[in-house]
């Protein structure tokens, strides 16, 4: 690559949140960025887009470093596709969200605005990666895992890594010299038990708050949910093609051609 990479930067936390602004300065140490982030939080949104109302962006001033930054009033997947179709001069050589102040590993990837962004990319055709620390406190501490955020990315554009694998690192929150490397792993098999906490207004009107507990009922050594107890960074191909290749030849068992 004779230029600088042309990277991408996205999250669902917010443009503010501490955890894209450390991704950003390790990113300004790989190539050219450009930043088009959420203008509020928007965890757990998924891969919505907006379609019946319509998205505000505007650059931001004042900002600290050689990135150009944009905040969009859109969602994660609204930001990557109004960066890439109209805000970048070029087509960015990857894309990286987060970092997301919370786990995004197991399940919750189905959940996850800072996945939902990078597969969005992904489909877009470009290379891509979510990144993730196990602390969902607003001032947690990303020191220690920005070297390995620059190892991930600088390996990623180095082997050219492919568009249609998107790739979710989680980060157990430990000290640099505490974490004892990255595994390659499958995604666990869990999920998340709900619960509603059923209240009601001052008005006399039911409300609910949703909580639950995770259940992980996957005690195998590869996935992502074994290596980030067992303080490794766990790293998760993952893909937007949903086929359930293995199931085709069950179905097409089922005589629907007759």
């Amino acid at each position: 690559m004779s230029q600088r990479p042309l990277i991408l930067v996205t999250n669902d936390d917010g443009i503010t949140a501490p955890g894209i602004r450390a991704l950003i300065q390790v990113m300004n140490l790989i190539g050219d960025v450009v930043v088009v982030a959420p203008d509020s939080p928007q965890s757990a949104m998924g891969h919505a887009i907006t379609i019946n109302s319509t998205l505000h962006c505007n650059q931001m001033k004042n900002v600290y470093g050689p990135q150009k930054e944009y905040q969009c009033s859109g969602t994660p997947a609204d930001c990557v596709k109004l960066a890439i179709n109209e805000l970048m001069d070029r087509k960015p050589d990857i894309c990286v969200s987060g970092v997301n102040h919370g786990s995004n590993s197991s399940i919750n990837v189905v959940y996850s605005g800072t996945m939902s962004a990078a597969i969005e990319a992904g489909i877009q055709g470009i290379p891509a990666i979510g990144f993730s620390l196990l602390d969902y406190r607003w001032d947690a501490d990303f020191e220690p895992i920005k070297p390995f955020i620059e190892k991930i990315t600088r390996a990623a554009i180095k082997n050219e890594q492919r568009a249609d694998v998107v790739l979710n690192v989680n980060f157990p929150a430990l000290e640099e010299g505490e974490i004892k490397g990255i595994r390659i792993c499958r995604q666990a098999k869990a999920n998340w038990v709900e619960k509603f906490d059923k209240r009601q207004s001052p008005l006399g009107r039911d409300y609910y708050w949703l909580t639950g507990e995770f259940i992980n009922e996957d005690k195998c050594q590869d996935t992502d949910e074994w290596a980030l107890k067992e303080g490794y960074i766990s790293l998760v191909p993952t893909q937007f093609d949903l086929t359930a290749h293995h199931a085709i030849q069950e179905l097409n068992n089922w005589g629907f051609e007759k």
